[in-house]
Formats: C-alpha cells, structure tokens, sequence
C-alpha cells in the first residue's frame, strides 16, 4: 500500500489554495481603495481576507510539514548523499533542495499567520459585541 504521506494534494486543492490566497491578498489591498470609495464594503473585504489567510496559511502549514515529514522519514539527505547513479552536481543540488526543505522556519512564518488571522478574528468580534 503506497504512503499516503508523500502523495500530492489533489489538482483542485492545489489551485483552489492558489486562487484564495491570491484573492485574499488583493482583498487586503483593496480595503485602502474601499475605505476612500465605499467604507461599507471595508469590514466585509477585511473579513474575507483575513478568514481566507486563516485556511491558505493552515493549508500552506500542513504541506510544508508533510515535505518536512517525507524527508525526514525516509532520510532522503543521507541516501542521496551516498547515491551513485547521480553525479556529484546532481546529488549537491538535490542535498540542498532537500536541506532547504528540512531546515526552513516557513512552517512556523504559515502557523503564526493562521494563528493571528484567528486573534484579528476573535479581537474585532470582541469589539463589535462588547463595546
């Protein structure tokens, strides 16, 4: 039974993470336009990027965790260090991918955005229904 670990995100998944993330940030832009041309848009436009951070950066979270996990698990540093079959620019390149791979924050840069889309969230909440 092959590792569901290491299989890719389905197509659908992958753009759809891709198109939201995309669109978030032009939301975030676009409340400084909203604010001078129509105010009442700017809560809902800070809502959706915010809310759309929170599930593009929990997904971004999760696929570098598995990459991390996949490298690690199956000690793809060490094996193609020793591989033979590559040459030495080859297996030097994939080191490095692989290295970038196992020894980046990003993860954390993902968890910490999902993290305080969630604070934003619960801080304008508490201030609409609590002042």
């Amino acid at each position: 039974m092959p590792d569901k670990s290491v299989t890719l995100s389905p197509r659908y998944k992958i753009y759809g993470a891709f198109v939201l993330g995309l669109s978030t940030a032009i939301a975030l832009r676009a409340i400084i336009i909203l604010e001078h041309v129509e105010p009442g848009w700017v809560r809902p436009a800070w809502y959706f990027a915010v809310l759309g951070n929170f599930i593009f950066f929990y997904y971004r979270y999760q696929i570098t965790e598995k990459r991390k996990k996949a490298v690690r698990d199956h000690r793809l540093i060490e094996k193609v260090e020793k591989l033979d079959s590559l040459s030495q620019d080859d297996r030097e390149v994939l080191t490095y991918l692989l290295n970038s791979i196992a020894k980046s924050p990003e993860h954390l840069n993902y968890l910490i955005i999902f993290i305080f889309s969630l604070v934003a969230i619960a801080i304008d909440l508490a201030f609409v229904y609590f002042s």
